[in-house]
């Protein structure tokens, strides 16, 4: 079988079907000497590229797939041009396929161990397809004996351990004919069964010469399989100067010849063309682009092209106009040998321009699809050619998740290459945004995080400072995402220094806030506080008020975090004062609930009382219901502790009231709406602290600076308990017992009462000095990794 025909031609190798199978239920070496097998099984089907490998591997998997319910996963280690494909490329197509997310950002041995990890659970077979070198196929074969991997390589794996080959050759005379008939008829195979013979024996049985040489007779109706022996006979006479039996890549090379030179010159051209589609993967659109031709004569010339064995059909069950066609692996050094014969290099760059152009005007329609159909950007699609638009979200989507492998090969491709970096700053920037559109942040991070290191190697290539910030920014804050707080940090003061080398203060003060934020999840309290505050004093300058609200939020969130309580109640009463200015009641109120969280915490729970009882009035002008619930909640906690259990029953039965009028709200236990008299009333718990949100990509048509980052009101939120698993949050206020004015994991005794209390306490929410005393007023609430 080739690699070119479709799985219902496969036809021969029954041998080596029957041998495969066989191994599969031998014992191995380590079996036979009295030792547990350390790993998988790993057969290996070694032959040259057209000799029907891949398809021979993808025969054996489908036969033995039902003995392996982890199912049937593939990954293909070269490229169209032979080159190997990165280790962290392979291991990620890999976890796609398994449905399990990766971590963002990891090294490819990490990512390789997590991929072994993840197999080891379950009876998988891999097939790993166009294996280079042993190296390769180790880092992938998972450590279980119930796994079974089956490698495709040219040669031997001499560092794969108790590696079963398989060596294919030739086809025989039966499976020959039967494969030039799949394509070419029945009939005219019966008619002239002997030059049938002598045209699969000019084509050594190769299955990818056979394939073309039935290809050229279906292309041809009219003539009879003796035309095409002649025909096939004077090609290998004008370029080996003699009519013997050519060799397997001789008689492919004629073939190929044969097809390729009966085809129209506007076919011809475009199959030339191919070899600069990405991934060596083509559809009917970027076809068109590449030949500068219409969408319905590409697809109709490809189908032409498939139909003669030049291209695989890669069919989409979802949805028949998503079809892709792959570029067979044996044809690709042809092609290019007749793409860099006949095309020229400015040619070549126009067409690859031309493609990259229409991926971007493709992925701008898949997301404005997704816009609400009053928007400007949804009017501004329906200008585009009926060809470029997407009946609906749905199918826009399929359409991104089908090509998504293509059009990160094309962004790579353009950036690697550097010739068209405009074009490649777009399409990143455009699938950014398109995989934001229809992905959630943490299914889109892997993609996104490769596509800002592509913006990263552009902007130092072209020498971008601002875009290096902004792609620098965008790193860390998935690499904080991710759990990994040291690698952020070290992205953002890289993106600080880009940022004053240009002397924009919109980065610097973003890139500011980020390194507070790296040293926040590292728990060290005093430098964040230190970076946030560097970061609110640029803001103060610059008159940005939102900005200087949310900072200070972060920085009371980060005293109270440390126990410095005097600190957190100036900062939480800068941000309540900052929210009345803006007019924002919604933050106001936000703000004045952790001004009583700080209360209660410092052991002042009649004065947290009366600010609970403005965060009140102030959450009633916003129309907040949520917000309501909570601080209602938060009110009736204070009223318990203060000695009036009545009172507190009344303010959860409210709270729970508020809490049934919103979706947000209505899974609220209601055993935290209103408890049973056996059970302690649990506090509400707080809202993780936002990050920034990431900018996107700049683009040379949009400002090149990072946005500002896109955060709540006030940090952190107090809302109301959504489910019992956050019941007992490790959070400041979250955890602590109802109205104890304890903080959790605090000592039995009662926290020392800081000397100035009157100030703190007193009606005026604006910004005040810290009093002369220490502010460490006790313990500090010991944050959980979530509310980081």
């Amino acid at each position: 079988m080739t690699e070119q025909a479709a799985p219902h031609r496969f036809v021969g190798r029954t041998r080596e079907l029957d041998a495969l199978r066989a191994d599969i239920a031998r014992a191995g070496l380590d079996t036979l000497a009295g030792r547990p097998a350390p790993r998988s099984r790993v057969l290996l089907i070694a032959g040259r590229p057209g000799s029907g490998r891949s398809a021979l591997a993808a025969e054996l998997a489908r036969s033995v797939a039902a003995g392996y319910p982890g199912g049937v996963h593939t990954a293909r280690l070269s490229g169209p041009g032979g080159q190997a494909v990165p280790l962290e490329r392979a291991v990620r197509d890999l976890f796609d396929a398994l449905g399990v997310p990766p971590v963002v950002g990891a090294g490819p041995g990490h990512l390789a161990a997590e991929l072994r990890g993840a197999l080891a659970e379950r009876s998988a077979l891999l097939v790993v397809d166009d294996v280079t070198a042993p190296e390769q196929l180790l880092e992938l074969v998972p450590e279980s004996r119930d796994c079974l991997v089956v490698a495709v390589a040219e040669g031997p794996l001499k560092g794969v351990p108790d590696v079963r080959p398989c060596t294919l050759g030739g086809l025989e005379p039966a499976a020959a004919l039967a494969l030039i008939a799949s394509y070419a008829g029945e009939t005219r195979i019966a008619c002239d069964p002997e030059a049938t013979h002598v045209l699969a024996e000019e084509c050594a049985g190769h299955p990818a010469a056979l394939v073309l040489a039935g290809g050229w007779l279906a292309g041809h109706p009219q003539a009879c399989v003796a035309d095409a022996l002649r025909e096939l006979r004077r090609k290998g006479e004008s370029t080996e100067g003699s009519a013997g039996r050519p060799s397997g890549p001789k008689a492919l090379a004629r073939a190929f010849r044969l097809v390729y030179e009966s085809l129209p010159p506007s076919v011809a051209h475009l199959l030339r063309l191919l070899p600069l589609a990405p991934a060596g993967l083509v559809d009917a659109h970027s076809a068109s682009a590449l030949a500068g031709c219409t969408v319905a004569a590409a697809r109709g010339t490809l189908a032409d092209c498939a139909s003669q064995g030049l291209l695989r059909a890669v069919p989409r069950p979802e949805q028949v106009s998503l079809t892709q066609y792959e570029v067979p692996g044996c044809l690709q050094p042809l092609l290019r040998g007749v793409l860099e014969a006949g095309v020229k290099r400015e040619e070549m760059l126009l067409a690859r321009a031309r493609m990259l152009e229409r991926y971007v005007r493709l992925l701008q329609s898949c997301r404005a699809v997704t816009e609400p159909p009053g928007s400007a950007v949804h009017t501004r699609l329906a200008g585009l050619p009926r060809a470029l638009r997407f009946p609906s979200p749905e199918a826009a989507a399929a359409w991104l998740r089908s090509r998504l492998p293509s059009l990160l090969a094309a962004a790579r491709s353009a950036v690697a290459d550097g010739e068209l970096d405009t074009l490649a700053r777009r399409l990143v920037a455009e699938l950014s945004r398109a995989l934001g559109a229809h992905r959630d942040e943490a299914d889109a991070a892997p993609e996104q995080y490769r596509l800002h290191e592509l913006v990263l190697g552009v902007a130092e290539r072209r020498g971008l400072v601002r875009e290096k910030a902004a792609a620098l920014l965008n790193l860390g804050d998935l690499d904080l995402r991710a759990e990994r707080p040291g690698e952020a940090l070290g992205r953002y003061r890289g993106a600080l220094a880009a940022a004053r080398e240009v002397r924009d203060p919109q980065p610097v003060g973003r890139a500011l806030e980020s390194v507070g934020s790296a040293y926040q999840e590292l728990r060290d309290w005093g430098r964040a506080a230190d970076w946030f505050g560097r970061a609110l004093a640029l803001r103060q300058m610059r008159g940005e008020l939102v900005d200087e609200a949310r900072l200070r939020a972060r920085l009371g969130a980060v005293h109270t975090y440390a126990g410095a309580w005097g600190w957190a109640l100036r900062e939480w009463r800068g941000a309540a004062a900052a929210y009345r200015r803006l007019g924002d009641a919604g933050g106001h109120a936000r703000a004045l609930g952790e001004v009583a969280r700080v209360q209660q915490y410092a052991g002042y729970p009649r004065e947290a009382m009366r600010t609970c009882t403005r965060a009140m009035d102030a959450a009633r002008l916003s129309g907040d219901t949520a917000l309501r619930a909570a601080v209602q909640l938060r009110l009736s906690d204070l009223v318990d502790g203060a000695g009036d259990p009545q009172a507190a029953e009344l303010h959860r039965a409210a709270a729970g009231r508020l809490a049934e009028q919103v979706p947000e709200a209505a899974a609220m236990p209601a055993a935290a709406a209103v408890p049973q008299p056996e059970a302690e009333p649990e506090a509400a718990p707080e809202a993780e602290p936002a990050r920034a949100a990431e900018p996107e990509p700049a683009t040379p048509d949009e400002p090149a600076e990072p946005t500002g980052p896109t955060q709540p009101a006030a940090e952190p939120v107090p809302e109301p308990a959504t489910g019992p698993e956050r019941a007992d949050a490790e959070t400041p206020g979250g955890a602590a017992q109802a109205g104890s004015g304890t903080p959790p994991d605090a000592p039995a005794e009662p926290a020392p009462r800081p000397a100035v209390v009157a100030a703190e306490t007193g009606p005026e929410e604006g910004p005040q000095a810290p009093p002369e005393e220490s502010p460490q007023a006790g313990p500090a609430p010991r944050p959980a990794a979530a509310d980081l």
